[in-house]
């Protein structure tokens, strides 16, 4: 039985739209990043052959994702009131995803210096490819 990549590969594509998104491998082990001015805004590993996605979330927004999802979590690996994982799983639909991905994005925008952002995280409005 193969593992579930669907939620991993939607991820990677909406990460690949965002401007200014690096896509780099960790040194050691089997976890990809993506990173936008340096900053990792999303993992990608394996939990015990399950592909899971790692990004990270405003506290108050991820603690009603982990209520309202069966399929997240809090960040495998990281700050737990901070990040978040996403497993593969029927309620976890394309949107949330492509939503998901491109607000970790934009909290890690807001972190940078203003000369340093891709884009402006209060005004930033792209729409995902249909994909």
């Amino acid at each position: 039985m193969h593992p579930d990549t669907t939620v991993q590969n939607r991820a990677a594509a909406r990460a690949a739209e965002l401007p200014g998104s690096e896509h780099t491998h960790q040194s050691t082990g089997d976890w990809e990043l993506w990173k936008v001015g340096g900053k990792v805004f999303m993992l990608q590993t394996s939990m015990p052959g399950e592909p899971v996605v790692i990004l990270k979330a405003d506290p108050s927004d991820a603690e009603t994702l982990r209520a309202s999802h069966t399929n997240i979590s809090h960040g495998y690996h990281m700050n737990k009131k901070h990040w978040i994982t996403i497993r593969p799983g029927a309620d976890i639909e394309q949107a949330l995803v492509d939503d998901l991905v491109t607000e970790s994005y934009l909290l890690v925008v807001a972190g940078l210096p203003r000369h340093s952002r891709p884009v402006d995280p209060d005004t930033f409005s792209f729409l995902p490819s249909a994909g």
